[in-house]
């Protein structure tokens, strides 16, 4: 793929939560506290029909109230509603999306078709680059965001850490934390259905605040998933400035 509308994901101004909850312990409200409890200085926006504030912010209805794009949007809504979702928000403008919600390859659309295909057909004319389905979300603390639903914030560091695991990402984060490890990014890629490791590698490479990007030994088997130039993203990675370890 490529890394295209990935700085979206790190460096937003503006994040749009759609399926945002006003009842924890529900995932809605649980990503919208991590993401006003983090140092994050840019803008949040909740998205839901049944609510007019959320955490004290006020809420819009749905995507097309929304008064601008917002640069990311957490998606966690039912799977039959989120290939709309991405056509609204690409229409608007926004290119990075995060989708927490499982079941996009089982569910079906009324054409027969698993729903993350209806999603990448949307996504893909607005060049909306999307993280997930199935995922944890993922954690920048250098721009102070939390745009997941982990129990936990992560420490400032330069350890960039990938997982394809929201598992595994969990419990690196509570050792992190445990033993005084930071991070400065950390990111659960879910089913991978458009932004792969590959790219994370491609980009993170590229970051001199990065110096270390440490894989998941849960990705190994999805690496051997990977396309032919692939293992070419690893090489030229590990011969930069930066490590890359397994």
């Amino acid at each position: 793929m490529t890394t295209r509308n990935l700085e979206y994901f790190f460096h937003p101004q503006s994040v749009a939560v759609i399926g945002a909850s006003a009842k924890p312990p529900s995932v809605g409200a649980l990503i919208m506290k991590n993401l006003l409890e983090a140092p994050f200085r840019g803008s949040v926006i909740p998205v839901n029909p049944h609510h007019a504030q959320i955490a004290g912010i006020a809420a819009v209805p749905n995507v097309q109230s929304l008064a601008c794009a917002p640069e990311l949007a957490i998606i966690r809504t039912p799977p039959a509603t989120i290939p709309t979702i991405i056509a609204e928000l690409g229409t608007l403008g926004t290119q990075a999306a995060i989708v927490i919600t499982a079941g996009l390859k089982r569910v079906l659309t009324a054409q027969g078709k698993p729903v993350i295909d209806a999603v990448l057909a949307a996504a893909q004319p607005h060049l909306l680059r999307v993280i997930g389905p199935n995922c944890l979300g993922m954690l920048v603390p250098s721009s102070g965001l939390n745009a997941s639903f982990a129990q936990a914030q992560a420490l400032p560091g330069k350890l960039a850490f990938v997982s394809q695991s929201g598992a595994i990402a969990t419990a690196v984060l509570d050792w992190g934390n445990a033993n005084g490890i930071g991070f400065s990014c950390f990111i659960s890629l879910g089913d991978s259905a458009d932004v792969d490791l590959g790219d994370l590698l491609d980009y993170l490479g590229r970051d001199q605040r990065r110096r270390t990007v440490r894989r998941a030994r849960d990705a190994a088997s999805y690496y051997h998933q990977m396309p032919a130039r692939t293992p070419d993203r690893f090489h030229r990675a590990s011969h930069g400035r930066h490590q890359y370890g397994a």
